[in-house]
Formats: structure tokens, sequence, C-alpha cells
């Protein structure tokens, strides 16, 4: 089992930043890669970014954060972040992370095994 705890939501304007994390407890976080999803109402969850187990140059980003996110994560620390930058109104959602007992990042919501309980993003115009 891993239990992963997201954190670092909030409120901010059109434009600025934060910063998520994700601490994993229970298993070996180095196992498992990780993903960055969201959810805003009345639609379904979405792929943001991934990182394999290694972290380093492998992960990947969905076109509509490119350029502005990006996903790092630290396996002393058992932790995986989610810096977010220039954000936009249409960022806003429930932010997820998860956890794939595999090497490589995946954007298929099915194949992570692990899931935390979100924390809110909400960007205003």
């Amino acid at each position: 089992q891993v239990q992963l705890v997201e954190s670092g939501g909030g409120l901010v304007q059109a434009g600025g930043s934060l910063r998520l994390s994700c601490a994993a407890s229970g298993r070996t976080f180095s196992y498992y890669a990780m993903g960055w999803f969201r959810q805003a109402p009345g639609k379904e969850r979405e792929f943001v970014a991934g990182i394999s187990r290694s972290g380093g140059m492998s992960h990947d980003y969905a076109d509509s954060v490119k350029g502005r996110f990006t996903i790092s994560r630290d396996n002393a620390k058992s932790t995986v972040y989610l810096q977010m930058n220039s954000l936009k109104p249409e960022d806003t959602a429930v932010y997820y992370c998860a956890a794939a007992n595999r090497i490589f990042y995946t954007r298929i919501v099915a194949l992570y095994d692990y899931w935390g309980q979100g924390t809110q993003v909400t960007v205003s115009s």
C-alpha cells in the first residue's frame, strides 16, 4: 500500500504560481512512476503531468500545461512536486497525485494504483 497526501493548493490570481506537493508513505516510493491529474466540476479526470521512477528527463505533460508546469520528484523525500506558473482560470480544478507500479509514466488513469485525496486549485480572473 502507498498513501499519498497532496498539499499546496489554494486561490491565486491569473498569472500567478503555485507549487503542489505530494508526500508518499508506505512502500518504496522509487518503485513508482508518478502522475498529476486534475478534475474540474462536470468533467472527467485528465492527465496533467507524469514522471518516471528515476525522474530526470523522463517526464511528460498535457499540451494545455506544457511550458507552464514542471513536474519533479525527490525520491529521498518520497515526494513529487508540480510547479505551476502562469496560471489561467481554466486550470481551476481539484488536483490529484497518483502512483503507478511501473517504470515509466502513463497518461492512462486506470493504470495508476494509488491516489491522493486531492487539493483544490482555484485561479481567479
